[in-house]
């Protein structure tokens, strides 16, 4: 007598779906497991929203490029090796700068390479554009903390301005690229 196997759906949660509020794709590995990926970062969902209110073909054009800077700034954040990581505290070393280990420098020449991708769109920005991107886009805060982190006292005026900020700085990563 043969047994059944009785397979279990694995996946998120009915609250974490209802959470992202369906800014979710549900794909296929092509081995019988669906692929959820969430699109609920700040970028994402505002991305989302003005494409959803864009008037021609040409505007979601421009939002998709906007996005895809985005994105690509991100990608040199990540890979340069600028990313926080979380690591344990060893108690019994000593916690003393290493200046020998050279433990800023990039690891391989793939992270150089990131590195300078990266510092050449910051310096192509500015200084507040790049707070405002650094926040966003890369630690995934609201716009309105991102607002509030340049100088903004208002709510309004800080998310205002920091999508503002955002897009500008999108835009300028966008024709800086090549991204059209």
């Amino acid at each position: 007598m043969k047994q059944e196997i009785k397979r279990v759906e694995v996946g998120p949660t009915k609250e974490r779906l209802a959470k992202a509020q369906n800014h979710y794709t549900v794909g296929d590995d092509k081995q019988g497991t669906r692929l959820y990926h969430f699109q609920d970062t700040t970028v994402d969902r505002m991305y989302s929203r003005l494409t959803r209110q864009a008037k021609s073909r040409a505007t979601e054009e421009g939002l998709r490029s906007e996005y895809i800077a985005l994105q690509r700034y991100k990608h040199h954040w990540h890979h340069s090796g600028l990313e926080l990581a979380l690591a344990s505290v060893d108690p019994n070393r000593i916690f003393a700068s290493d200046p020998a280990g050279m433990s800023g420098m990039p690891k391989s020449e793939k992270q150089a390479h990131h590195r300078r991708q990266y510092r050449e769109a910051r310096d192509l920005l500015g200084w507040k554009p790049h707070i405002v991107l650094e926040n966003i886009v890369c630690a995934e805060v609201s716009l309105q903390i991102a607002g509030f982190s340049i100088g903004y006292n208002s709510p309004f005026r800080a998310r205002e301005g920091a999508e503002k900020m955002l897009r500008e700085s999108a835009r300028k990563l966008a024709k800086h690229w090549g991204i059209s």
